[in-house]
């Protein structure tokens, strides 16, 4: 990737703790509704036992999930142009009040074909409000640490959340089904509040420039985004880091069961990932802020590819807790770091749609994690590691500076994009 373009601020960055404590609270208002819908968000993790308690087979389940992707990735990009379209607040409401009515309904579906359909449009709609809530964010901010900060709050938020919701959900879903996916309805319904009532677009100020480059990102929208390589090299990053680090719910689970170890050591594991992250991240955030973003990506790229590949050769859960620390830390050093850095790259007036691209190729790459990771694995456990050590090579590889953008920054000249 290129240099991050120059603060736009034009003063001295503050430090990282003093960016979190100056952050506005529309930041805090955005990261409040986040937390709540991640606490409800329940029919991603529970939809397969769902499907499979109602009698339905796992190629049936699958097919679910298969349509849950797909609505993923569109609504990604939806929800990025109508971000830049409509305004980032109205767009997170009709993100959330169509996913509460749509999920309500699920207990009540008969039909398969129906039920297919609804989770597939659960998924277009319920990832509508990501570009518009990290626009938000950096609709906020003006220096690069605030932007960090600012992403490393929603990253807290999120995982609090989706912690909170683990425990919630299973509670839920040992008591009824109904009411699991009916809370999740409520949750949605409860973020669109929070954030029609507390929540407005930042003022953008006009200029006759700006109302050009609006006319012309209204004939060219995603192409011209497309246009910028930063851009495509951070997406192509995006993308083969999620494959390597889904790993930890396909290949990981697999190696666990192969060496003899239980389910339960495997929850111990994924547990272990978790209380890390949620004690750690915002300290590892703040520790790596002061260094140049393409490095700190590179090596948590680098960490989490070779904490992963290392499994292959650990037995035992205390060598296995090793890895998971190693790529515990590198998911730490580079989850906000990512979010902000794209922040960096993106040119007015046009966060919805860089945003909506960032979580197209997230969900892509979350998607054919599971599918090439489990198929490599069926060919043999060696050939899945020594594939996921090669990705983690390549999506380091694709965060570092290319050497005339690099040499251009030294001399403090405009980096290439």
């Amino acid at each position: 990737m290129s240099t991050a373009p120059p603060d736009r601020s034009g003063v001295d960055e503050p430090r990282f703790r003093d960016a979190l404590r100056s952050l506005p609270g529309r930041v805090w208002i955005v990261s409040l509704g986040i937390l709540v819908n991640r606490v409800g968000n329940f029919l991603p993790v529970f939809i397969v036992l769902y499907l499979t308690g109602r009698g339905y087979s796992a190629g049936a389940a699958g097919l679910v999930l298969g349509a849950s992707g797909l609505g993923n990735v569109l609504g990604n990009a939806v929800g990025g142009y109508l971000a830049d379209k409509i305004g980032r607040r109205w767009t997170i409401v009709a993100s959330a009040v169509p996913t509460a009515g749509l999920t309500a309904i699920v207990p009540s579906l008969g039909s398969f074909p129906i039920l297919v359909a609804v989770v597939g449009l659960i998924g277009v709609t319920s990832q509508i409000y990501r570009p518009a809530a990290a626009a938000v964010l950096l609709d906020s901010v003006t220096t690069n640490q605030q932007r960090l900060a600012a992403f490393a709050v929603f990253r807290f938020a999120l995982n609090i959340g989706g912690a909170l919701g683990g425990v919630i959900g299973g509670v839920l879903a040992s008591t009824s089904y109904v009411a699991l996916f009916l809370g999740n309805a409520a949750a949605c319904l409860l973020f669109g509040v929070v954030v029609a009532v507390l929540l407005r677009d930042a003022p953008q100020p006009r200029t006759d420039q700006d109302d050009a480059d609006m006319q012309a990102d209204r004939t060219v929208g995603y192409r011209q985004a497309l246009a910028d390589r930063a851009l495509v090299r951070f997406l192509l990053m995006t993308a083969v880091g999620e494959f390597v680090y889904i790993q930890s719910t396909v290949g990981l689970p697999l190696h666990v069961s192969e060496v003899g170890l239980s389910a339960r050591d495997f929850g111990l594991l994924i547990g272990l990932n978790g209380l890390v992250v949620l004690v750690l991240e915002l300290p590892t955030t703040g520790a790596v802020s002061r260094y140049r973003p393409e490095y700190v990506l590179a090596i948590g790229n680098l960490l989490i590819g070779a904490g992963l590949a290392l499994t292959g050769f650990m037995n035992g859960m205390v060598l296995l807790s090793a890895t998971v620390l190693i790529w515990t830390l590198g998911e730490m050093m580079s989850s906000s770091v990512a979010m902000a850095y794209l922040g960096g790259l993106t040119p007015p007036r046009m966060a919805g749609r860089y945003q909506g691209l960032y979580g197209a190729a997230y969900t892509i790459g979350t998607g054919a994690g599971p599918l090439i990771g489990g198929a490599v694995y069926a060919i043999g456990p060696w050939a899945l590691w020594a594939l996921v050590g090669a990705a983690g090579l390549l999506a380091a590889q694709l965060c570092l500076p290319r050497r005339r953008a690099a040499g251009l920054a030294r001399g403090g000249a405009e980096p290439l994009r």
